[in-house]
């Protein structure tokens, strides 16, 4: 009788895990995981490799040449591109005008997508269940519809706008008895025509990140919100105390596909100020890489440009990363949410015992 229960307490145990420093267990290879393997991560990692990783280098090596664009023949110069850019003041203009452009357009943007949100999900009345405004079906619209139209209409439609003698804004003004608008030219005068281009990005991009955020604050229980109205907080302190790091994921993506955006910015910029603005204040490196490649034809040294780009690209990114883990963001939040889940199950074992 002894033996039988020694042999079924034995049976019932689960496996224990392999000694530190002995052999580590592995699964076997069989055709499903395999099969798995090569649909769901060598597929993908193909693909980057083809069409992103590859091209990247060929980019490098191009950029280390000569190339005219529209002949085989080319000399390898090595870094005399990349030396020459930063000896460019045309360049170092387009490229302090993205990082003006990465700088703000992101962080206004999102704070109004942001504000958009809130407003809609959560800014009805004080009192009963947590809801939007009144019409907040209406304002979702409104606010998406500038990103229904295509990037290059906007610029156009907005460069007819700021059009100085015949432009709606600069007839709206004069109407208001603002005479000095009459012939004012939003895009021709250097104070103005970055902070009226930057105006038309954010105007184009909000009603994008609205509904993203809109889409994420749906997924925050709202059994927070309720007991943040029972204690008494505001709409700003529920905003920053709950909204906020409930979607933080969200928000660290969007500030992501922003800071990318900004730092090309090709489309709007062309369409309304094509030959970089007024001592080109409103250039931007992909402008410049532009017109260096096709009225050039130094296809070689627009090719280093856009290596260049590239790599502001990846530091804009990582730095935004970097911020989110140095504010308790990532890894670092799930670390400190690990010993409240740890204590809990202790406890829950410790009454089950």
């Amino acid at each position: 009788m002894k033996d039988t229960i020694l042999k079924a307490e034995t049976a019932s145990r689960r496996p224990e895990p392999a000694a530190r420093g002995g052999r580590p267990w592995r699964r076997k290879l069989t055709f499903d995981r395999v099969t798995f393997f090569l649909a769901f991560l060598g597929l993908p990692l193909a693909i980057f490799v083809i069409f992103v990783l590859i091209p990247f280098c060929q980019a490098i090596f191009w950029g280390m040449t000569d190339w005219r664009g529209f002949s085989p023949d080319y000399n390898f110069v090595g870094f005399d591109n990349f030396t020459k850019m930063f000896e460019d003041d045309i360049f170092l203009k387009a490229l302090r005008n993205v990082a003006l452009l990465a700088a703000f357009v992101p962080l206004v943007t999102l704070t109004l997508a942001l504000g958009v949100a809130v407003a809609i999900t959560l800014g009805g009345p004080s009192r009963g269940p947590v809801r939007g405004i009144r019409g907040a079906s209406f304002y979702r619209i409104v606010s998406f519809f500038p990103y229904v139209v295509p990037a290059i209409i906007v610029g156009l439609i907005w460069a007819q706008m700021y059009d100085p003698n015949a432009g709606l804004l600069n007839g709206v003004l004069t109407g208001l008895g603002l005479d000095r608008f009459d012939t004012f030219a939003w895009l021709g005068e250097k104070a103005t025509a970055m902070p009226s281009v930057m105006f038309v990005i954010i105007w184009g991009l909000v009603g994008f990140y609205a509904v993203l955020f809109i889409a994420a604050i749906k997924g925050v229980p709202a059994e927070l919100y309720e007991a943040a109205r029972i204690d008494g907080a505001g709409r700003l302190r529920t905003t920053v105390s709950i909204t906020l790091p409930a979607i933080r994921d969200s928000v660290q993506t969007a500030y992501i596909y922003l800071g990318i955006a900004a730092l090309d910015a090709f489309v709007y910029v062309q369409a309304m100020v094509p030959n970089g603005g007024p001592d080109n204040s409103t250039l931007t490196i992909s402008q410049r890489l532009f017109n260096v490649a096709f009225a050039k034809q130094q296809f070689g040294y627009a090719t280093a440009m856009g290596v260049v780009l590239a790599v502001v690209t990846l530091v804009f990114a990582a730095l935004v990363f970097l911020v989110n883990r140095l504010t308790g963001g990532g890894e670092g939040e799930s670390k400190k949410k690990a010993p409240g889940a740890k204590a809990r199950r202790a406890a829950a074992e410790g009454g089950a015992g």
